[in-house]
């Protein structure tokens, strides 16, 4: 009782509250740096260098394009030669390739950064040797920020939803404090955890892969969707979804969250912003011709005057969203290309037709060891002189697609409730994605386990399954690692960690169940305060959303 009564009477300061949370936050900044920097430097004999050397083959083909395409080497060097090279490179490949074998698979904006990374080693090291690539840092620089922005949003998301829900934490030493000063710790914690989420540090820096350049942008779009800016959610997910592909598999969440809820104009929004940022990208390959601009400018100036005069709500969202949907239309009907799409995203999503790949904890890990195979047709039915194959591939996408919309609907009873569970709903689209859908990599466990660290908002039986998550997204990541290196001394980890594998598998379908459960369920949760308890915790005014007075 001393202990809580002193904690309390501390926390009653406002100065010394301020104090702690910073010198809270500069430690724990400061030591994730220097265990980001000694995790990228342990970790060189086992790097695995695939990944480093094929970002950057890709971005040194956009400089040799540029250099072909231009009349002297002088000309290829500024930035128009370069961007020349860029925005060619897709159907040169497309053109050039055996099969439909592309090689590339790198959305538009993840080609433009190695292409640019490319041009800065280019420029300091011209003889560099395309298998040692040099000045990986600046690569490590952007993971490092990725991760930072990651943390910042998933702090920004667990306070905001500890202030709006209507129950946080039972943890005896945070009872007495303020719901404000709950919301801070607990986002504290949660982005804590995932600033020194080990499967992360592993893929940014021990690998070196690029996957963590995504989470900022689903954080964030999250965020954006809770304090009702669902435009703004939609142009995060398509900027997301153009440095890595494996976005586009959780985005629809964001469109049947509002659907449950009967909101038709947030999904629609989350549509116009995803369609607007969407073109705005990729209009370079769709826009070739002058007409084709002068067509998308006169629909945007006859869009724009139509909605103008008719006083519509969120007039610039809609105004956006027909722009964007005009990009595309007139681009196909104009000649424009679709190379980015086909090389960086369709090719992407059939480059490997096995159930997993490498080492998987999920259910085509277990699926493979009844001898089932991804293209295995299960139904063949036929309806009249029409037929098709229902392959495991397409069962296990619909089974994902169904678990998907129930965590929509869930979602959306978690916000209507003002719930903490809430948190848990934003997190489980990766978990389910990876648990569920073939051809996943063993790395695609990190995203769940990162979003997952908002547990630490919502409960301590949470909290620890996204504990055990973690801890496999890290074995995963560990066993390739030393897999592709194979040093003796390393052979009984590999073999243990083969060894585990069905079993790890079943336990991470069982942690992914119960926060599918703990999304669903209508129940209180064990940790949350009783409602009798209300009265004794101040309250905070949460008025209602604009759009939902």
């Amino acid at each position: 009782m001393a202990i809580r009564a002193l904690f309390t009477q501390l926390f009653a300061s406002g100065f010394f509250r301020r104090a702690l949370f910073v010198f809270l936050i500069i430690v724990l900044f400061i030591g994730g740096v220097q265990l980001h920097r000694w995790t990228g430097d342990k970790t060189r004999h086992v790097r695995f260098q695939h990944d480093i050397v094929n970002g950057f083959y890709w971005g040194s083909e956009a400089l040799k394009e540029a250099r072909r395409l231009s009349p002297d080497e002088a000309s290829a060097n500024p930035w128009t030669g370069f961007c020349r090279g860029y925005f060619a490179l897709y159907d040169r490949v497309r053109h050039q390739a055996y099969k439909k074998d592309y090689g590339l698979d790198y959305p538009p904006l993840r080609l433009l950064v190695m292409a640019i990374w490319a041009k800065q080693v280019r420029s300091e090291f011209p003889g560099v040797d395309d298998g040692h690539p040099k000045l990986v840092n600046p690569l490590l620089k952007i993971n490092l920020l990725c991760e930072l922005l990651s943390a910042v949003a998933i702090f920004l998301l667990v306070r905001l939803w500890v202030r709006r829900s209507s129950g946080t934490t039972r943890s005896s030493l945070l009872r007495g404090l303020p719901l404000q000063h709950r919301a801070w710790i607990c986002g504290l914690a949660a982005a804590s955890v995932a600033w020194l989420e080990p499967s992360m540090i592993l893929d940014a820096h021990g690998w070196p892969q690029w996957d963590v350049w995504i989470l900022p942008f689903y954080l964030f779009a999250a965020l954006a969707a809770l304090k009702n800016r669902w435009f703004c959610c939609g142009c995060l997910l398509a900027a997301g979804a153009m440095l890595k592909g494996q976005l586009l598999f959780v985005a629809p969440f964001f469109i049947l969250w509002p659907l449950w809820q009967k909101r038709w104009t947030r999904a629609l929004r989350v549509l116009a912003g995803f369609t607007a940022t969407a073109a705005l990208i990729v209009s370079p390959w769709l826009l070739r011709t002058s007409a084709a601009w002068i067509a998308v400018l006169a629909v945007a100036g006859v869009s724009s005057l139509f909605l103008l005069r008719r006083g519509l709500p969120h007039r610039s969202a809609w105004i956006a969203g027909i722009i964007g949907c005009a990009a595309f239309v007139i681009g196909a009907f104009t000649g424009g290309s679709f190379a980015w799409l086909q090389v960086g995203f369709i090719y992407g999503s059939e480059h490997y037709p096995y159930l997993f790949i490498s080492s998987c904890y999920n259910l085509p890990s277990l699926l493979s060891k009844l001898g089932l195979s991804l293209k295995e047709p299960l139904l063949s039915p036929h309806f009249g002189h029409l037929g098709f194959d229902l392959t495991l591939q397409w069962t296990l996408r619909l089974l994902y697609l169904g678990a998907l919309a129930l965590c929509s609907r869930g979602a959306a009873r978690q916000m209507r409730d003002r719930d903490p569970r809430m948190l848990i709903a934003i997190a489980m689209p990766w978990l389910l994605m990876f648990a569920l859908l073939g051809q996943m990599h063993e790395r695609y466990l990190m995203w769940g386990a990162v979003v997952g660290a908002v547990a630490l908002g919502v409960s301590l039986r949470l909290s620890i399954i996204h504990f055990i998550i973690s801890a496999a997204s890290t074995a995963m990541i560990v066993h390739v690692m030393l897999i592709d290196k194979k040093f003796e001394g390393t052979l009984p980890t590999i073999h243990l960690l083969s060894s585990i594998r069905p079993y790890a598998s079943g336990l991470v379908l069982v942690c992914v169940t119960v926060c599918l459960w703990n999304t669903l369920s209508t129940r209180i949760p064990v940790f949350q305060h009783r409602r009798s308890d209300s009265n004794t915790v101040p309250s905070l005014s949460l008025g209602p959303e604009p759009e939902e007075a």
